[in-house]
């Protein structure tokens, strides 16, 4: 069981890792794994945190110390991985 924590201040990896299928402002077709969300500021912050307009996808994710680990480095690693194994054979 995944432990939930504080998602780590310009981390960005959620915003980055996975394939978003649905509309996001800005990118209405989603965004395919590894693309860099347009609303992923520079700071690696979220322009939609908070927002309703905030994909659902988004919504739903949840930090955790499994998948997150200690460093951005390893989130985006982590978060890349699951990714991959998650794509049809």
């Amino acid at each position: 069981m995944a432990i939930s924590m504080q998602c780590r201040v310009g981390c960005g990896a959620c915003c980055i890792a996975p394939s978003i299928s649905s509309a996001i402002p800005g990118m209405p077709e989603g965004k395919s794994a590894g693309q860099r969300c347009i609303q992923l500021d520079t700071d690696n912050l979220c322009q939609l945190f908070g927002q309703q307009e905030r994909p659902d996808a988004c919504l739903k994710f949840q930090a955790s110390e499994e998948f997150c680990g200690s460093t951005n480095q390893y989130a985006l690693q982590s978060l890349t991985r699951l990714e991959q194994e998650s794509l049809p054979d």
